[in-house]
Order: C-alpha cells, then structure tokens, then sequence
C-alpha cells in the first residue's frame, strides 16, 4: 500500500528553509513535490530538504531532485535506506546529501 507524500516547509535552525517530505515520491506525485520545493528555492537562497521521513523515491523523485540541484543552494538529509539509490544516482555528486 502506498503511504501518502506530505510536504511541510517551516523554517529551519540555521535560518534557511526547510521542506519536509513524508511518504513515498514516484511518478504519481512528483509533480506536486516539484511544485512545494519550487516554491521554497523561487523565496530563499538556501533550502534545506528533509526526506528522513520518505520511505520510497523513485526515478520520477530523483529526476525532480536532479532539475532543481542545478544553480540552487539545496541540501538534502536523508535516511540511511535512500543512501544507495541517492548514491547509485549521482546526486551527491551535484548536491550536498547527508545520511542520517
């Protein structure tokens, strides 16, 4: 059964933005995690993205993390169980990803 994506941005401890993502990301809601991180990275210099609660990301996820690494002071924290996929990808290659 898929676990249902919630997206909440609040600030974070250092001043910049935080977007926490929930649940799993695929091609059935990408669109709509694009969406709230546009918004964050359109307002803020730096955006801080918590994905420690997303259970599953898959390519659709990733293509979105990939579009908007680009030119952006994003950052990712992630759980442990997205490190291979996150590495396997290349996104820490574009963009700062801490495993938690």
């Amino acid at each position: 059964m898929t676990t249902a994506l919630t997206v909440v941005a609040g600030p974070g401890e250092d001043g910049n933005r935080v977007l926490t993502a929930t649940g799993e990301i695929d091609m059935s809601n990408a669109a709509e995690f694009g969406a709230a991180l546009d918004r964050e990275l359109a307002a803020r210099t730096a955006v801080t993205l918590d994905l420690t609660g997303v259970t599953y990301l898959d390519s659709a996820g990733i293509a979105v993390l990939f579009d908007r690494a680009d030119g952006h002071d994003l950052r990712l924290v992630a759980p442990r169980l997205l490190d291979r996929v996150l590495r396997i990808s290349g996104l820490p290659r574009v963009t700062k990803v801490m495993i938690r």
